[in-house]
């Protein structure tokens, strides 16, 4: 009997809360049928969540919607103590027929826990998806940072970084040839080396990117070769390019450092061979990233923290993350532009 993944197990919480598109819904009733430890673990899901079904539904302010999730989110580590919480739910609501399975996902328990011991009403289901994608990405985003500081006290203080010069490009993400042409790689030393998974680079925003995060392989041997990540669809993530003139007073202030997907680079070319020319357009140069439908995008800074912004302005200079200060509708990007002052942010690809 085969043991669903971490992945499929929270696969099956979100089919059974109406977290799923409809391919999802199908991947999920597929795999339920197929397995008898996912059928089980959907089963008890169901039980666990029956009470809600008696609950009015009103609507949920946001902040009550956000911070509902948020403890759903960080709950997730508790797994013992919620699979009793979660035992003792499904004894009071009168649920029978044999132990719960003790393995099941890291999320499924703890959100199903919440949900029925909170007994909230509950906010329109996509204002809940977005809260909760929005939220799994910021935890993602904690997990490379954590990485990230683990790196830097191994490395004397340094950042991860491959060796680039001013002028070269920095768009050819996947690229595996010796040439350090990507920006993406500096960030894949921390994959590569074991300091975080390289699942955490997938924005879970979308449906599209929570499908490629399930598929992404896990064979550290192949990682070990790789000198980059193997495409677009596993970085869904924009890193801020270094400025050539960087000062140490410049380094201790607050800076971003990753952000969703800048959605100048949404759609890259494939063919590096090729030099890239995209124009800026007025559409583009007020959009958010499209990881979250364009609601805004999660940023990560240099001091830890994590927040959801709905600009792409940031600080008293109202810096534009995703656009050099030179950049304007009509500019041609070329792919190795680079930042001629610290606070001129700009994350790429």
């Amino acid at each position: 009997m085969t043991t669903p993944s971490d992945d499929q197990k929270q696969l099956i919480f979100d089919y059974c809360i109406g977290l799923t598109s409809q391919q999802q819904a199908t991947e999920a009733e597929e795999l339920i049928a197929s397995s008898e430890q996912a059928r089980q673990l959907y089963t008890s899901l169901k039980t666990a969540l029956s009470p809600l079904q008696a609950i009015e539904l009103q609507d949920c302010p946001d902040w009550l919607v956000e911070s509902t999730v948020a403890r759903v989110n960080q709950a997730a580590a508790g797994q013992e103590h919620l699979r009793k919480l979660l035992a003792a739910e499904q004894s009071r609501s009168g649920s029978s027929g044999g132990s719960f399975w003790p393995t099941f996902g890291r999320y499924a328990a703890v959100a199903a826990v919440v949900l029925a011991a909170v007994g909230i009403w509950l906010a329109p289901l996509d204002l809940v998806r977005q809260k909760y994608w929005q939220q799994r990405c910021q935890m993602q985003m904690a997990q490379i940072f954590r990485g990230l500081s683990n790196y830097i006290a191994d490395h004397d203080g340094q950042m991860p970084a491959v060796p680039i010069s001013a002028g070269q490009p920095w768009w050819k993400v996947g690229y595996q040839g010796r040439e350090n042409h990507s920006n993406t790689r500096n960030y894949f030393l921390l994959v590569k080396q074991g300091y975080t998974d390289c699942r955490n680079f997938v924005c879970p925003g979308c449906a599209a990117n929570r499908a490629a995060r399930r598929r992404m392989f896990s064979d550290k041997t192949r990682l070990a070769r790789l000198n980059d990540f193997p495409s677009r669809k596993e970085v869904t993530y924009s890193f801020r390019i270094r400025c050539t003139k960087t000062s140490g007073q410049s380094r201790r202030a607050r800076r971003v450092l990753i952000a969703d997907l800048n959605p100048l680079f949404q759609n890259l070319p494939s063919d590096y061979s090729r030099p890239l020319r995209i124009r800026v357009d007025f559409k583009v140069a007020r959009s958010n990233s499209s990881n979250h439908g364009g609601r805004g995008q999660n940023v990560l800074f240099n001091d830890g923290t994590v927040r959801f912004m709905k600009t792409r302005q940031m600080g008293v200079s109202q810096d534009d993350i995703f656009l050099l200060q030179e950049m304007r509708p009509g500019y041609e990007v070329r792919g190795c532009e680079w930042p001629s002052c610290e606070t001129d942010a700009f994350l790429a690809p």
